[in-house]
């Protein structure tokens, strides 16, 4: 942090992070990249509280990769394409944008204990302080934002 006195610049030696922690990883959808972006998103929590000091616990690190294997999963399922990671954090929230390039727009199914599959969007839900989906230039993208303190 930097004071101002009399015009004069200090630096105090606490360097602040000001902008959100951003990374993104591209996958092409071959056997194992689920894996992979689970990694992926592992490193940024450990980046997110080692430079930012973020106070994650173990409850955020297992529901954040659900949520991150759900998302991906579904667009390597659904589209016929690469797809993109994007990881946005701070130390109250990370966000996860899913780019992939289907045009469809993903169906959330009601609740039912019985069906086999499709439960994906609804665990994201479930862990999710909100979700928006929209279409983008190159098809869509999911957004599900993760509380890391609740």
């Amino acid at each position: 942090m930097i004071e101002h006195l009399g015009g004069a610049v200090i630096p105090t030696g606490f360097d602040v992070p000001v902008e959100p922690l951003r990374r993104a990883a591209h996958y092409t959808g071959e056997p194992g990249c689920i894996a992979e972006a689970r990694a992926f998103a592992a490193r940024f929590l450990q980046q997110l509280r080692t430079e930012w000091c973020a106070a994650v616990d173990g409850r955020a690190d297992g529901e954040l990769l659900l949520m991150v294997s759900e998302l991906v999963t579904n667009a390597d399922r659904h589209s016929s394409g690469p797809y993109i990671l994007e990881l946005e954090g701070t130390t109250t929230a990370v966000a996860v944008s899913v780019y992939d390039s289907s045009t469809a727009l993903p169906r959330r199914f009601p609740k039912d204990p019985q069906r086999v599959g499709r439960h994906g969007l609804e665990i994201v839900h479930a862990l999710a302080a909100e979700v928006t989906v929209e279409r983008v230039p190159v098809g869509k993208r999911v957004r599900a934002v993760f509380r890391l303190n609740r």
